[in-house]
């Protein structure tokens, strides 16, 4: 039996485990019943001093999106790992958990094809412009058979563009090639081998070099994380060199897009559209023109929100926390080579 696969917590002393957002309480069960657990959310300003207390003894730290910085890790001298509710690491300070040798863990894997999901019901809508139709209807305003300046457009054979093309990447890709006899072209730091990794794509989806892609795709769909090469990568360069009558969609990180060029595309660019479901800044800020502009389709970060998703990745990083604190390989170390 290998490290990786004994049983967590076996033999193992119990520590200190500070959880700071909510876990389903099965999850939370599952590491009372190994360790001593604080549940207390920095977020909120009545339980900042209880977090702050268990911060400096923990062991093991597990939740999502809030920033672990250098500051923080720097309040908790005795941690050893870091379980993020989450598959993005953008929010945690990459270099020094490194320099200290704690481990991060994460949650690929069980959210993709549910982010993919996600994805492509937003190209979907904002092609076919299902929210600003259904809103005529709410609003007593479908009073006649609707004009072509209410027009979508086609989805099926039209060509998706993806930039990056990991395994979500790669979801809404089998969506649209199987699904919908779409051509799928994608830009990645290196091309994917699909008898490998997705033997289903094989002759239905190219890796071409970005300005050929932005040339061609009538769908430019981004999934890429957030790192120093990604910040502001889609910029008004890529927006003027996509084809004219293009939809973007971004499904990645919101800091990927300047969005300030996003608004100038589809205002004074030849951008038809955009369905985005992250943002710079979350929430959206209220004076954002991207809340209200008629050619945007927004959506409140809902990749993967989903009931049975949502606990399936909480019980990924419980397995990660707890097979760590017993000294064991967890199940999902985030992987710098790999992401």
């Amino acid at each position: 039996m290998t490290l990786s696969d004994q049983p967590p917590g076996i033999d193992a002393a119990r520590k200190q485990v500070l959880v700071f957002r909510e876990l389903p309480p099965d999850q939370l069960a599952r590491l009372q019943a190994v360790h001593d657990v604080t549940v207390a959310d920095p977020r909120k300003p009545e339980e900042r001093a209880c977090f702050d207390a268990a911060l400096a003894q923990a062991h093991g730290l597990i939740g999502s999106s809030f920033p672990v910085d250098a500051a923080l890790l720097a309040r908790a001298p005795r941690l050893e790992v870091v379980s993020s509710v989450s598959v993005g690491v953008d929010n945690y300070a990459l270099d020094a958990l490194q320099a200290r040798g704690i481990l991060l863990c994460h949650t690929p894997g069980v959210l993709d094809e549910t982010v993919a999901d996600s994805v492509f019901a937003l190209l979907m809508a904002t092609s076919r412009r299902v929210v600003e139709l259904s809103q005529l209807v709410r609003e007593g305003r479908w009073v006649k058979n609707i004009g072509e300046d209410l027009f979508g457009c086609d989805i099926h054979g039209k060509t998706l563009g993806l930039l990056g093309f990991g395994r979500i990447g790669q979801a809404v890709a089998r969506r649209a090639a199987l699904g919908f006899g779409m051509p799928v072209i994608y830009h990645a730091r290196r091309p994917v081998d699909l008898a490998a990794q997705a033997p289903e794509l094989q002759g239905k989806a190219a890796h071409v070099p970005l300005p050929s892609l932005l040339a061609r795709a009538d769908f430019v769909v981004a999934m890429l994380p957030l790192s120093d090469s990604t910040r502001n990568m889609v910029n008004a360069d890529l927006f003027a060199a996509m084809k004219p009558g293009a939809i973007f969609i971004n499904g990645g990180r919101g800091a990927t897009v300047v969005e300030e060029d996003l608004l100038n595309a589809l205002d004074h660019g030849t951008l038809w559209a955009a369905g985005l479901d992250v943002f710079a800044t979350e929430p959206l800020p209220l004076a954002s023109p991207l809340r209200t502009h008629p050619r945007v389709t927004p959506l409140p970060h809902i990749g993967s929100a989903t009931h049975d998703t949502r606990h399936a990745m909480a019980a990924l990083a419980t397995t990660n926390l707890l097979q760590a604190l017993a000294g064991h390989r967890p199940a999902a170390v985030y992987d710098a080579a790999q992401a």
